[in-house]
């Protein structure tokens, strides 16, 4: 097997990360523990300083490219939020200006979260592949670096909530993860291997936006025509072919859940342990609700990748609904 990254690259990075925040926690709730007949582990990322885990790569991407274009004096990237809020806390913290491009009618909670982080945010239409084409246009008319939303170095800032979780808890059967571009599964995939553990990794999927899924099942890059779902982290229509090699082989299954699902499992947050969840970072939990009789009596973890849900759509899933989009 052909490491993504050795367990040195990893402990690095933590290094580097940990030098700019606090590992995030890991905890056993025996509340959920005791809904779903297994002993669940949440990844809390929505502890982190931006409330999701993406903060992570912004720490390492701008360190390596600061290191590799010392005289870069800006960078341009496209976001539905919390790749946003990690490359602009990152980047201007670093004296670099931050250009991000969103579709329109984007998050305007965390469309002000990364304005409060430094960003020029600019809305670009209607979804988030087009806003990335959109971003890599003005970046090469401007001269300034696009940071994608999978580099390795990214991925390896990622990583480190992987190295976190399963330097505390190595004996975990499933994992479940939810996939937008990748970063996230296959960084975890990578903790995982770096340290030789055998936990099987389950991505999951929004039903409404299955790139990646389907591009699994027939081992080529499937776009699709729409994502249209709540959870914006995992509304992607464009499959990542680099990432694509990484949870095609390195993952168990992809599941799929519905904007229902995760709605669901975003109250059962709120409700057992009050934490907020936004879409994405809810989907991992709706998955193992979906599969808890696959996996009762096991140890399972899931992770609560992010935090940051619009206080309307809030409002709308604790009332019993699911925001429309």
């Amino acid at each position: 097997m052909t490491l993504l990254f050795s367990a040195e690259e990893l402990a690095e990075a933590s290094a580097l990360v940990h030098r700019d925040m606090a590992p995030t926690p890991q905890y056993a709730w025996p509340q959920l523990s005791a809904r779903l007949g297994c002993e669940t582990w949440v990844k809390h990322e929505n502890h982190g300083p931006t409330g999701a885990f993406k903060v992570r790569g912004g720490i390492t991407y701008i360190d390596w490219l600061l290191r590799q274009n010392p005289g870069v004096r800006g960078i341009c990237t496209a976001t539905r939020g919390n790749h946003g809020q990690s490359q602009a806390r990152a980047a201007t913290a670093r004296g670099l200006s931050c250009k991000v491009y969103v579709p329109i009618g984007n998050s305007v909670e965390k469309n002000a979260a990364m304005r409060a982080f430094g960003a020029e945010v600019i809305e670009f239409g209607e979804d988030f592949d087009t806003a990335r084409v959109e971003a890599i246009r003005v970046a090469k008319e401007e001269g300034l670096p696009v940071v994608p939303p999978y580099h390795r170095e990214l991925v390896r800032g990622v990583a480190t909530y992987g190295w976190e979780l399963f330097n505390k808890v190595r004996d975990l059967d499933t994992v479940y993860v939810p996939i937008g571009c990748g970063s996230g599964i296959c960084g975890t995939i990578a903790a995982r291997d770096a340290l030789g553990l055998r936990t099987r990794i389950v991505g999951v999927v929004s039903e409404a936006a299955q790139t990646a899924r389907l591009s699994v099942e027939a081992g080529t890059l499937i776009e699709t025509n729409s994502a249209n779902t709540f959870a914006d982290g995992m509304a992607v229509r464009v499959p990542v072919a680099e990432a694509l090699e990484v949870y095609g082989r390195g993952a168990e299954r992809i599941v799929t859940v519905s904007d229902d699902e995760i709605a669901q499992a975003i109250r059962i947050y709120y409700r057992d342990i009050h934490n907020l969840a936004e879409g994405a970072g809810a989907a991992a939990l709706a998955a193992l609700i979906q599969e808890k009789d696959r996996m009762r009596g096991k140890k399972v973890g899931v992770i609560l990748c992010g935090g940051n849900i619009d206080t309307d759509w809030f409002l709308t899933v604790l009332g019993g609904g699911v925001p429309k989009v």
